[in-house]
């Protein structure tokens, strides 16, 4: 978390612990303090506040976004297209509905990870409820033609749904310009707390509101305008705030500044090592990720060398990279098996510095050459 975030947590543990539900005064100054998270929250992405809906995690909002629409609109239809990338918060909802009546298209990308625009169209029936494609990939950093699907979506009537969990913060987004009906994000990618999401539903301009397209997936009380029921976090929702503020303020700069850092990894990495290749859009891609595969290695072992020098990194998404399975994400992109088992995602942030990149750069090239001459998997000459 930014040392930023923590203050205002710590503040709003001591000061807003109040239900912002009730009616009595300490409830009420967490609920005003509530509106103003939720007027910041908005504004990052030129949104109405009433449209900000919080959540525990960006996995929840994802899942009400995907089941929401399916559950309040299966009279209608129950056709739903996605992409053969989305993050395990998209497949698996997708994956259930699949094996309870729903129709699922999961669209193939190129090399790079993109989806074609004209693909998604052509897959288009009279049945088609939902649009859901990701902003940005988790893995590999590509950037999707979001402004051109949503386009697509609206002129079919379509609801259209983005998971912007990576992007959000990040790269601009205008849900508006972008024709985006529902997004989903997460505090702690931007340097607020875990266990803080958010989703956004279009109000207004949307058949009847946001009550007529999306169904609640939980029963209680009538916190979040019975969207999302339970205690409202009011804590880890102000930090949400704070962080949603900082980068408002910081995003133009750290694009900048990120940019180059990973640009110089990829680049360095490109000219010292051989036989290893970035996955992921060269330039059309989140400016804090690099995703690079290494022939004739293993993935883990890079990512055990690495970690003991002081450096994390991952091979695959983070959330599922204890698993021995190769990433769906580098085999959906064209990706050789044992090549997608040579894959380390690299991220940057707030807090990395040229130094610490110059440091990992010094530490990569002896580990991939120690490790290849242990590897059973040698390159054929």
């Amino acid at each position: 978390m930014d040392p930023r975030a923590i203050e205002v947590y710590n503040r709003s543990m001591n000061e807003n612990y109040g239900n912002s539900s009730s009616l009595h005064t300490i409830g009420q100054k967490a609920a005003r303090s509530l509106v103003n998270s939720r007027n910041t929250v908005a504004s990052l992405i030129n949104a109405d506040r009433d449209d900000i809906f919080f959540t525990s995690s960006g996995t929840e909002s994802d899942n009400l976004a995907v089941m929401g629409v399916a559950l309040k609109n299966k009279m209608r239809g129950n056709h739903i297209i996605t992409s053969a990338i989305e993050h395990h918060a998209i497949e698996n909802p997708c994956k259930y509905l699949e094996k309870n009546g729903f129709d699922i298209t999961f669209l193939p990308v190129d090399k790079y990870g993109l989806i074609d625009p004209n693909t998604l169209e052509s897959n288009i029936t009279e049945s088609t409820i939902l649009i859901s494609i990701m902003f940005a990939n988790n893995e590999i950093g590509t950037i999707e033609p979001i402004k051109e699907i949503g386009a697509i979506a609206k002129e079919h009537d379509i609801v259209f749904h983005t998971d912007a969990v990576q992007a959000f913060g990040k790269v601009p987004i205008d849900v508006n310009e972008l024709n985006i009906d529902l997004l989903s994000a997460s505090a702690h990618k931007l340097y607020g707390p875990k266990g803080v999401g958010m989703l956004y539903i279009r109000n207004k301009g949307f058949r009847e509101g946001w009550g007529k397209f999306i169904k609640p997936l939980m029963y209680g009380g009538g916190h979040e305008r019975d969207m999302r029921p339970s205690t409202v976090n009011v804590p880890g929702i102000s930090a949400f705030a704070k962080a949603v503020e900082l980068v408002g303020e910081e995003m133009p700069y750290e694009i900048k500044r990120l940019t180059h850092l990973r640009d110089k990894i990829i680049n360095n990495v490109s000219e010292n090592i051989e036989d290893c290749f970035l996955n992921g859009h060269p330039t059309q891609r989140l400016p804090n990720n690099v995703n690079l595969s290494f022939k004739y290695i293993e993935g883990e072992s890079m990512v055990l060398d690495l970690d003991f020098e002081g450096i994390g990194v991952s091979t695959g998404s983070a959330c599922s990279s204890k698993s021995l399975e190769p990433s769906h994400v580098l085999l959906a992109i064209g990706i050789e098996p044992q090549d997608a088992h040579g894959s380390l995602r690299i991220t940057l942030g707030r807090f990395t510095t040229d130094k610490e990149v110059d440091y990992f750069l010094k530490k990569l090239p002896p580990i991939v050459e120690r490790l290849r001459k242990l590897s059973p998997l040698t390159k054929k000459e």
